[in-house]
């Protein structure tokens, strides 16, 4: 695998911790989708299920983009990949859907959140409230939230890898 992945430091400060293990899990997507087709992966890992490792990539990237961008600053940025009409827009993946559109938006959505995420302290809170709760997130719990959500799709992804070619890893 080309793209490298740093684990993250074993006695680091909290915010070293956090953003450590963050960056290991996108890392670790991004070794998942390694070596493949655009064909491969828009591949579905189990019809009828329409989960795949790009429609991973396109909903990571705008899961980036609502908690950094809409939530943490309140910026009102729209969606990406999906909208009111197609709420799963994100894995209805076409022909015309290639990886280097999909990993660029990715990529992209990730600079963005490190930039915004550096004004904040840990225990700042978002200018965006909770849509459930109305109440405001502190910088920790988003964190930990992207950090829960990385690693629950990166077991997806690992199962849809092994489907598509029979690569298995961390």
């Amino acid at each position: 695998m080309t793209t490298p992945r740093t684990e993250p430091a074993l006695n680091a400060d909290e915010r070293t911790m956090l953003e450590g293990w963050l960056d290991y899990h996108r890392q670790t997507l991004a070794q998942k989708c390694e070596g493949l087709t655009d064909a491969q992966l828009r591949t579905a890992s189990v019809p009828p299920s329409e989960l795949s490792l790009m429609g991973l990539v396109r909903h990571m990237a705008d899961v980036e983009r609502s908690w950094f961008r809409r939530v943490l600053v309140g910026d009102g940025a729209g969606p990406i990949h999906y909208s009111e009409a197609d709420p799963d827009g994100e894995f209805h993946l076409t022909e015309q859907d290639t990886w280097a559109q999909a990993h660029a938006a990715w990529q992209a959505e990730i600079e963005v959140a490190r930039r915004y995420a550096a004004d904040f302290a840990l225990d700042d809170l978002s200018r965006g409230p909770s849509k459930y709760t109305d109440e405001p997130f502190s910088l920790r719990w988003i964190y930990t939230h992207m950090i829960e959500e990385y690693a629950r799709h990166n077991g997806h992804a690992d199962l849809i890898r092994e489907r598509i070619d029979g690569v298995t890893g961390d």
